[in-house]
């Protein structure tokens, strides 16, 4: 597991690190052709222009939906490994679940049994 978790970090790192050296080329590239162009830009210029802004926006749109495909899945893994502490009560997380479930069980039985004690005591006319 830590040799996976180790993994995707570095994967991550490395594309953190791709994206901060490539970020400020593509940008030095771009305000440079906006300021060659001028008032005047040609149309190839006027295209790349164009691009700039499509381009991110459809990377954002991108990123966002797959975060939150990926936050969705996440939570469907951790929904699932929740309910399987139930099926399984050998597992650490499902003897936590029912020491959690117990504790907020005891004041109700508590209170009930003390009612049925009491309600059984009182003689009826």
């Amino acid at each position: 597991m830590a040799t996976r978790r180790s993994r995707r970090s570095s994967s991550l790192a490395a594309q953190t690190l791709a994206l901060g050296v490539a970020a400020p080329q593509v940008i030095a590239h771009r305000v440079a052709r906006m300021a060659l162009a001028g008032a005047s830009p040609s149309a190839r210029d006027r295209k790349e222009f164009r691009r700039m802004g499509t381009e991110k926006i459809a990377a954002a749109s991108e990123a966002w939906n797959a975060m939150a495909l990926e936050a969705f899945l996440a939570n469907q893994r951790l929904a699932l490994s929740f309910m399987r502490s139930f099926w399984f009560p050998s597992t650490q997380l499902s003897n936590a679940a029912l020491d959690i479930l117990g504790k907020g069980m005891a004041p109700v039985r508590r209170r009930a049994v003390a009612n049925a004690k009491r309600l059984g005591r009182i003689k009826r006319r």
